[in-house]
């Protein structure tokens, strides 16, 4: 069902996309691995709780969130990551963990890493965890609209 619903979202604003599907993974840099994508291009969906509030974080598989950039950036008081049982209702259509960067799906505000968007493409889960799409970062950003921040630390 997810990966229907972003079809049909991204046909109807005439976006270009990739769909590909490859052997189960769960990890994003494993995603990345199956199908056959640079770390670097393949982004992952994140969910923190500030101030008690969702928020859909999107970065990089090659980052870690930095919460204090993402509690100085919103102005919250608190920022920590969200257990899987406190939002895993909050995506029904989805596999835990497979959500799809479209926190407008999910009436949820998406936060974007600021690195992202020297990016030309980017990959992500589809809803699912052996399905992914690739199109334009600067499609996805026009299509999400979602608040650009610092909020990756590079792995080491």
């Amino acid at each position: 069902m997810p990966l229907e619903k972003l079809i049909d979202y991204l046909d109807e604003r005439d976006k270009k996309y990739v769909v590909v599907k490859h052997s189960p993974a769960f990890t994003a840099q494993e995603v990345a691995a199956s199908a056959h994508i640079p770390g670097k291009d393949m982004v992952k969906t994140v969910i923190v709780k500030a101030d008690g509030d969702m928020k859909m974080v999107v970065l990089p598989s090659t980052h870690n969130i930095d919460f204090d950039s993402i509690k100085d950036t919103l102005g919250a008081d608190k920022v920590e990551l969200a257990t899987e049982e406190e939002f895993g209702d909050l995506f029904p259509d989805c596999e835990l963990g497979a959500m799809p960067p479209f926190g407008n799906f999910y009436e949820m505000d998406t936060l974007v890493a600021e690195v992202l968007t020297e990016d030309e493409e980017i990959a992500f889960n589809a809803g699912t965890h052996n399905e992914l799409v690739k199109m334009g970062y600067k499609d996805y950003e026009e299509v999400v609209k979602p608040q650009i921040i610092s909020v990756g630390v590079r792995d080491l």
